[in-house]
């Protein structure tokens, strides 16, 4: 299990990035449009340099749902290969075999 401290903070960085990402990808078009003038495209640098830096959506980790892990994550089960392993061997997860040859 990982720290609780760990992965509140990934939570508080998630919130953040839901409620910025709107104003965040409008300044990102005034800064990438090369047909506006570059005193506009500055401004615009300048606005998304004051956001919160955790309110961008590369500084949030990916981890597991169930423990918390940040490594061997596996995006489209939201969870960890160990996690994945212990609920396949319960027969929790459908549709997953233990392989065996």
């Amino acid at each position: 299990m990982a720290k609780k401290s760990a992965v509140e903070n990934n939570e508080k960085k998630r919130r953040l990035v839901d409620k910025y990402s709107a104003k965040r990808a409008d300044l990102k078009a005034i800064v990438d449009d090369r047909s506006l003038p570059i005193e506009e495209r500055f401004a615009a640098t300048l606005k998304l340099a004051e956001l919160p830096r955790n309110s961008a959506a590369v500084r949030v980790r990916n981890r597991c749902e169930v423990t918390g892990r940040p490594r061997g994550y596996y995006r489209k089960l939201k969870m960890s290969r160990i996690s994945l392993r212990e609920l396949g061997n319960e027969g929790k997860i459908p549709g997953l075999v233990k392989s065996s040859w």
